[in-house]
């Protein structure tokens, strides 16, 4: 069979679901068509214009509309805005026939099964023999979708089902149909890991598929649960967010987000088509449910939700909760629990699932009856949904954000504790939970030589989860490949020659123990391996240094041991450029200040295409001092060009710098000359990354890596440079767009990107402008306000404006 490609798409319907599906596809470079129905009637607008419904911008008035509302959404459905060219759009009648260049055609329209049906008629009329052809629904079976369609159709039709927004959100659940080509759903599964950066799972064409119905369950069983112990919405967030591995908007504020009406239509749907599931009425909804519903208060879109936003007789915004009993909404309400006390030095979330059940307040109630009532569900939904359980795990953690399936937070507290749990809801798990016991099998998931294993039901034993090869998982090879560990790094054999070195460090800020580390790890490459890759698989690569040690020898006025501190911090990024060995940075995520320092001076970065990445030490009162400010200065040089306006390429950068631009992704990262085309790389699946960055040192090694000669000519251009910043910073300041603190900052950078107030322009070293940075960083901590900034930083979280 030859090899199949997807380089054009077809997406029908430009809905919220289908433009952010067609941007996605944009976004890892495929050509997209997507088309919607032609309107039926004029608007005032197109009536005043003298339009009539012939018109073209008319006839394509519903999908370019969606299209660009999508495009200016936030969060951006698109890693960089020129990737809206790759989109073209069109309706159903005037374009349908170009769905026939397309090599694969999803269908996303309204949730109806007989309009769905009428789509693919009239898409089989056009539709090339031998094309994939999906459909992106979230609830109606499959196998009634392709009835009456050629052998053709069918054989090449499934379910892939995107969860919204498809740009963040990695699940991809295929659904078979039953007639679908065992070929199709392997193509399927490799091209939504590879190419589409997703978690693939394979589901059962069952009601709700596998994330809805379990996710769905969870929430119903949560307002039941709510409703029963008299809780209220913020105890329950507080409960269910970052503390047990989930996003911060944890239930009732996701609820809000994605709106009720949404949650409560894949509930109804769940209700009225599993009549035998044992948990049915737990799908009906609540009374406070129901009432909601009737007074529409439906989350963001309508306003108001299980928060409210409003503001006070000051004008100050003040968030509200609804009070589940009286159904009013009433002044917010802080949440706490002595059992989550116990927990905050417990940095590993799995760890914390044992003393959480262990609780003897409310906290501790909730969580092992949650648990409990979770662990008997998902029990029984083999082999209903799906026949192995790592599925169920997988769909969780990309659909809904949960660090942790159910499977693996029942590992967490231990089978047999977890089997006490469900008793005491008084439920029953499914019997082959007790045969594994039975089997001396005591645990769902066990890693073997690095690879993951679960429990397969039928064999009893453990078996090797698929696709793992292309991975490598830092938790599965740290106690076997380690080389090196403090409190700061773990430094581990990636096998093949390459060294890794990983932050372990609190949000993987970087302090004395994380740059030790990373020297320590450069030795031992350079003494007895090929190459370095620095990544991790934390939440975000690095919030930068850290600020708080800065702050208390600021504070302390130990201006030596700063001067000292943030030299080895220079001295570390240098030596990461002139080492004798390949370095490769791996980041994603949040890569701040001095993570994104430490990835301006890598040899190669291979980038996750979710890489936030810049440079923010103004908001805490400073510039760039590990060698970002430098940096910056000689990549505005090597962008200079003969005859170019040399100023205009130095206040681009110097601007990147004093506005703390942040990517909002790898690509944008290009713009700001952070990342390097044809030298650095993205990749859309974090999971690929440690891997892919591993191949790449691997490479440079294997081409005869030479260690580069030290820099000595940076082109600084002096007073010439100075004056505009002084002019511009001025007028700013004079306008009240920077305050005189914000002007003190940007001046000190101004001095070092300009090499000081040399006469004339002039080659310089790396080093004389890290030493002018480091001065200037000093001179900054000695200032008031920057203590106050940092101080703030601490305390807040956030950046003061002072």
């Amino acid at each position: 069979m030859s090899k199949r490609r997807i380089n054009n798409v077809a997406v029908i319907g430009s809905g919220i679901m289908g433009s952010g599906i067609a941007c996605h596809f944009a976004n890892i470079g495929v050509e997209v068509l997507l088309l919607d129905i032609v309107p039926r009637e004029l608007t005032d607008k197109e009536k005043a214009k003298g339009l009539t419904l012939e018109d073209k911008q008319v006839r394509n008035r519903l999908v370019n509309e969606a299209l660009q509302s999508a495009i200016k959404s936030k969060p951006a459905p698109l890693y960089h805005e020129d990737f809206a060219n790759r989109i073209t759009t069109g309706n159903l009648e005037d374009d349908i026939s170009k769905v026939s260049k397309a090599d694969w055609i999803i269908e996303v329209v309204v949730e109806r099964l007989d309009i769905k049906k009428q789509v693919f008629e009239n898409l089989e009329k056009h539709r090339t023999p031998g094309t994939l052809i999906t459909s992106n629904t979230s609830g109606i079976p499959i196998q009634f979708m392709s009835e009456g369609r050629s052998e053709d159709f069918q054989k090449h039709f499934c379910g892939t089902h995107f969860f919204n927004p498809p740009r963040y959100l990695k699940l991809f659940e295929i659904i078979p149909g039953p007639k679908t080509d065992a070929e199709i759903l392997d193509f399927l599964d490799n091209y939504g890991e590879k190419f589409l950066g997703k978690t693939t799972v394979v589901a059962k064409d069952t009601p709700a598929f596998i994330g809805n119905r379990i996710g769905i369950y969870g929430i119903q069983a949560m307002f039941h649960l709510v409703k029963d112990m008299g809780l209220t919405v913020e105890e329950v967030d507080k409960l269910t967010g970052p503390v047990i591995g989930r996003p911060k908007s944890a239930t009732f504020r996701t609820v809000d987000v994605v709106g009720l009406d949404t949650l409560v239509h894949v509930a109804n749907g769940i209700y009225e088509n599993v009549p035998e599931d044992e948990e049915h009425d737990m799908f009906k909804l609540p009374g406070f449910i129901q009432t909601m519903m009737d007074n529409k208060w439906l989350g963001s879109k309508s306003g108001q939700g299980f928060y409210k936003k409003t503001k006070d007789k000051d004008g100050k915004t003040e968030i509200l909760g609804l009070d589940l009993d009286t159904l009013e909404y009433r002044p917010g309400k802080k949440a706490k629990f002595a059992t989550l006390e116990k927990t905050k030095s417990v940095e590993n979330v799995a760890d914390r699932f044992p003393i959480l059940i262990k609780g003897d307040d409310k906290a501790g109630e909730f969580y092992r009856r949650n648990f409990g009532a979770m662990f008997a569900y998902v029990s029984h939904r083999i082999p209903e949904i799906t026949d192995e359980l790592y599925k169920i795990d997988d769909a969780m953690k990309a659909g809904f954000g949960w660090q942790h399936g159910p499977f693996e937070i029942w590992d967490a507290v231990g089978v047999k504790k977890g089997l006490e749990l469900i008793e005491e809801t008084g439920k029953k798990p499914a019997d082959w939970v007790q045969e594994m016991l039975d089997a001396n099998v005591e645990s769902f998931y066990s890693v073997v030589n690095g690879q993951t294993y679960f429990y397969d039901i039928p064999s009893k034993s453990h078996k090797k989860v698929p696709g793992q090869d292309a991975f490598i998982i830092l938790d599965n090879i740290r106690e076997t490949s380690e080389v090196f560990s403090n409190s700061g790094v773990s430094v581990q054999d990636l096998g093949d020659g390459i060294l890794n070195v990983e932050f372990r460090s609190k949000m993987n800020s970087i302090g004395g123990d994380v740059l030790a580390g990373i020297n320590k790890a450069i030795d031992i490459a350079e003494d007895r391996f090929d190459g370095l890759v620095i990544g991790n698989q934390g939440q975000n690569f690095s919030v930068g240094a850290n600020i708080g040690m800065i702050f208390m020898m600021a504070v302390e006025q130990e201006y030596d041991e700063l001067n000292a501190a943030v030299k080895y911090f220079q001295d570390t990024v240098m030596r990461l450029r002139y080492s004798s060995i390949p370095t490769v940075m791996a980041p994603h995520g949040m890569t701040l200040g001095g993570g994104c320092e430490l990835t301006l001076h890598a040899d190669r970065v291979v980038a996750a295409a979710e890489s936030y990445i810049g440079l923010v030490e103004f908001g805490v009162g400073v510039i760039p001092g590990g060698g970002g400010s430098k940096e910056m200065a000689l990549r505005a040089s090597d962008s200079f060009k003969k005859d170019d306006v040399e100023l205009n390429r130095l206040r681009q950068h110097f601007l990147t710098v004093a506005m703390a631009k942040v990517s909002t992704s790898a690509h944008e990262a290009y713009d700001l000359d952070i990342l390097k085309p044809g030298k650095d790389i993205v990749v859309v699946n974090t999971a690929r990354q440690i891997a892919t960055a591993k191949a790449v040192a691997r490479q440079m090694a294997d081409m005869g890596y030479t260690q580069p000669p030290k820099r000595e000519d940076v082109k600084v251009l002096g007073k010439q440079a100075l004056g505009m910043f002084y002019v511009g910073t001025d007028s700013m300041e004079a306008s009240n767009y920077i305050s005189e603190h914000d002007q003190k900052i940007a001046d000190k950078l101004a001095y070092v990107m300009a090499g000081g107030d040399l006469s004339e322009p002039t080659e310089v070293s790396e080093q004389y402008l890290l030493d002018l940075e480091r001065e200037a960083f000093l001179s900054l901590t000695g200032e008031r306000k920057t203590l106050e900034r940092l101080q703030h930083m601490i305390q807040k979280g956030k950046p003061l404006r002072n």
